[in-house]
């Protein structure tokens, strides 16, 4: 492998570790809180992206890419309240069928309203072309996502870390009955996390919109690598989430270029070795 096919791979593999990791995020909130996982996270991801595309064209990218964050964050509200709420009280396994439920449900959804074919993205003008590394031409736009969807995953661990309504969501996914002791409305909480979560979702696939391209699947694909990410790093650790994602998109991205057909399964061999060397992820706590 030559160096400028290194540096690519390499510049490829932040891009969509990053993805990976607002994925995680996302979803590592909502297992946090709700101690389950949601298994509508990747379908979150594929409408965010189609509603780009449909608004782009009128209102522009920065605009679609702006409404498909908040057109999912409103759908994982209600998914919240109208579904996971009303069955919080039963057994668990009821909200795993739902959301399983629900990324079929809205799979097909997809199909019935942008059809069964793919569809292709381009990215603004401002952002053609390319930009000379030195070792390597990278696309402008990849390195543009690379850099906003970094901000934004920082910026969510601030908030969760510094904040004083981070400090909520914390003490909601330590101890939720000594929260609403404590006076904090917790349904709230949770309604305006698992909102964030599907938000993150969709703000990532409308990013990656122009650079994968929209398959009415595309989320179904992406969701056990998104699950990956959450186990390596650590059941609702934000900081390993954002560790796992990088590394998984790295390892991805250079096996695909040494050996294209390994390379999903060299992500699920890292987590195999990452569960067996540290079970309760990279940073994670027993």
């Amino acid at each position: 492998m030559n160096v400028s096919l290194f540096a690519g791979a390499i510049l490829n593999g932040l891009v969509t570790g990053m993805l990976y990791a607002l994925m995680g995020v996302g979803l590592s909130l909502i297992l946090g809180l709700l101690n389950i996982p949601n298994f509508a996270h990747g379908v979150l991801y594929a409408i965010g992206a189609y509603v780009m595309v449909s608004t782009v064209k009128t209102f522009g990218f920065l605009a679609g890419v702006l409404a498909a964050l908040v057109a999912v964050a409103v759908l994982g509200a209600g998914i919240e309240a109208f579904g996971v709420r009303r069955l919080s009280r039963v057994h668990p396994d009821y909200i795993l069928l739902l959301t399983f439920g629900l990324s079929l449900i809205l799979t097909e959804a997809i199909i019935l309203v942008w059809g069964p074919v793919g569809i292709t993205s381009q990215p603004p003008s401002l952002l053609a072309g390319g930009v000379d590394l030195g070792v390597t031409v990278y696309p402008k736009y990849r390195l543009a996502v690379m850099i906003v969807t970094a901000a934004l995953v920082a910026a969510c661990y601030l908030f969760v870390t510094r904040t004083r309504y981070g400090a909520i969501i914390r003490a909601g996914i330590e101890d939720k009955d000594m929260a609403a002791a404590l006076g904090i409305n917790i349904r709230r909480v949770f309604t305006l996390t698992f909102a964030t979560g599907a938000g993150l979702a969709a703000f990532g696939g409308a990013l990656m919109a122009p650079v994968r391209g929209l398959q009415p699947t595309m989320g179904l694909d992406i969701l056990p690598f998104a699950f990956v990410v959450v186990v390596l790093g650590g059941l609702g650790s934000l900081p390993g989430a954002i560790l796992a994602g990088l590394l998984v998109g790295v390892v991805q991205s250079l096996m695909t270029a040494i050996w294209p057909p390994g390379a999903d399964a060299s992500v699920f061999a890292l987590m195999t070795l990452g569960i067996i060397a540290r079970p309760q992820g990279l940073l994670g706590h027993r």
